[in-house]
């Protein structure tokens, strides 16, 4: 017995530092119990019709790959401490690729590193950090440029008009919100008769509106917004001072509702964008990254499109018909 005693102590060596490895392999696959990659999806929010269509993508998507999202969100648009906690459960949950939409531009940035510190492949999607490096990649619209669409739009709409504009804003510090004002602003080069933030929410952009309406009724001729919810806000405060013949409302976003308020007449222009195609992107770089290890890097573009009923030359533009087709939401 005493001579067989190292023997059988070196056969479990081997065998214990099998397993050990096999359990490295497993953690290293990021897979669930079933196999499955496991992948995290942040957005700003679960009730922004937007951020529900690329969840819902990302979800299908995932299940066409044999793998698994585990979706959470803010509790509202600009909620960074949940973001940061959301970031954090899904690290602990065992994903090895986050993907997120940062309701911060800069407050999201420690818990990305930390997730990165330890393996995770992170990616912003629709919303860029500041700086962009402090994620691995960005999929996302090109916002400055969707914001020089609308601006384009809304200056040759008014006929050698100097744009008068209200200017309703989203939520202070997103990076999507600053770069399509500015973009907006480089086209337009509009008077600014009033900026309000309105966290992109339609009854924030309403009260905004009804409120700069008190002293810009009488020179308004046009309104740059951030998404469509903050346009219908717009109009509706509009609406009720009987100004909307003579006021040009542009947007961003692309839903459905929203090229239907274009067709109805209630908006002039909204830039669609793609954010289904930003969430299946982001959920097969993480498939690909949990069999090869291989990471996506920079910026990677979406397209746009221009969708308006009243064209204008120069202006490449598609119709509400083909905007129906190729909505979200």
């Amino acid at each position: 017995m005493g001579r067989r005693g190292p023997a059988l102590l070196a056969v479990l060596a081997v065998a214990a530092l099998a397993v050990a490895c096999t359990s490295t392999k497993s953690g290293s696959d990021a897979s669930t119990g079933d196999g499955k990659v496991k992948i995290g999806l942040v957005t700003k929010t679960d009730s922004n019709p937007y951020f529900v269509a690329l969840r819902d993508a990302a979800k299908a998507e995932a299940q066409k790959k044999g793998a698994e999202v585990v979706a959470l969100a803010g509790k509202f648009d600009g909620d960074n401490d949940g973001q940061v906690a959301a970031i954090e459960n899904l690290v602990q949950q065992g994903a090895k690729t986050i993907l997120v939409t940062p309701s911060n531009s800069t407050g999201i940035l420690g818990a990305i590193k930390k997730a990165r510190d330890r393996g995770v492949l992170v990616i912003a999607l629709d919303t860029e950090t500041d700086p962009q490096d402090a994620v691995d990649a960005t999929i996302a619209t090109d916002n400055t440029e969707a914001g020089h669409l609308q601006g384009q739009y809304v200056k040759a709409a008014l006929k050698g008009q100097p744009a008068r504009s209200i200017l309703l804003d989203g939520t202070s510090g997103s990076t999507v919100s600053e770069q399509r004002h500015s973009g907006f602003v480089e086209a337009a080069q509009p008077e600014n008769l009033g900026t309000e933030e309105t966290n992109g929410e339609q009854n924030a952009a309403q009260q905004a509106t009804e409120n700069l309406l008190q002293r810009v009724a009488a020179t308004v001729n046009s309104v740059y917004t951030i998404n469509e919810p903050a346009a219908r806000g717009a109009y509706a405060a509009l609406k009720a001072k009987n100004l909307t013949d003579r006021v040009v409302i542009g947007s961003i976003d692309g839903s459905c509702d929203g090229v239907k308020a274009v067709k109805n007449g209630e908006i002039a222009v909204t830039v669609m964008q793609f954010p289904k195609k930003m969430a299946q992107q982001g959920v097969d770089f993480a498939v690909e990254f949990a069999k090869s290890g291989k990471k996506p890097s920079g910026f990677i573009k979406t397209d746009t499109a221009v969708i308006t009923d009243k064209p204008i030359d120069g202006i490449d533009s598609h119709d509400t018909a083909w905007g129906l087709e190729n909505c979200w939401g």
